[in-house]
């Protein structure tokens, strides 16, 4: 086989080590579970404080799927506020608009979403989103889940609303992200 074919192949499969191989996969995981509407599975509502003051709840954790996958819903309750522009060098991240209006920055493109739409933020491209509308409500997906989950954990956890440089210490210190920019205006 030739060198180049070789390297093609290998570079086209490199997808498929995100996969969790299902021998890898933990009892826990091969028993369905439900999460009622309005419910978190974990740490019941998260308060986020600092980008903003939405209401998160896990859905499904990636203690759930072996790191494969977290599923969040945000009840969004900042108007005009959102995340700084930031990069997760690791994780894709899927939004899907349940209500309300957002406005996105993927790489140097920008969106704006409504109920019903869905966008896909490829990891290591720069992107942020801000609220729109006076509420929304949002299905955030992230593959695989990292330490998303972590950060919210510790972004609910605080007793004030942090500066700007204390946010961009969090994201990058443990959860895998880094800020690259403000927050995304919405025009």
């Amino acid at each position: 086989m030739k060198r180049s074919r070789f390297l093609s192949i290998l570079l086209a499969s490199a997808p498929l080590l995100s996969f969790t191989p299902f021998w890898q996969i933990s009892p826990k995981t091969r028993k369905g579970f439900k999460v009622a509407s309005g419910e978190g599975r974990y740490h019941g509502h998260l308060t986020l404080k600092g980008v903003n003051a939405n209401v998160l709840d896990v859905k499904v954790s990636g203690k759930d799927t072996h790191g494969a996958l977290a599923i969040f819903e945000q009840t969004s309750l900042s108007p005009g506020r959102g995340t700084p522009v930031h990069v997760h060098p690791l994780q894709d991240e899927i939004f899907q608009v349940l209500q309300g209006e957002y406005r996105f920055l993927v790489g140097q493109e920008k969106f704006r979403l409504t109920a019903g739409e869905s966008i896909f933020l490829p990891r290591q491209v720069p992107h942020a989103w801000t609220q729109v509308s006076p509420t929304g409500k949002m299905t955030v997906m992230l593959q695989p889940a990292g330490k998303l989950e972590e950060f919210f954990v510790a972004m609910s956890a605080l007793k004030e609303e942090p500066t700007q440089v204390q946010i961009a210490k969090l994201f990058k210190d443990h959860h895998e992200m880094e800020v690259v920019g403000p927050p995304l205006a919405v025009d």
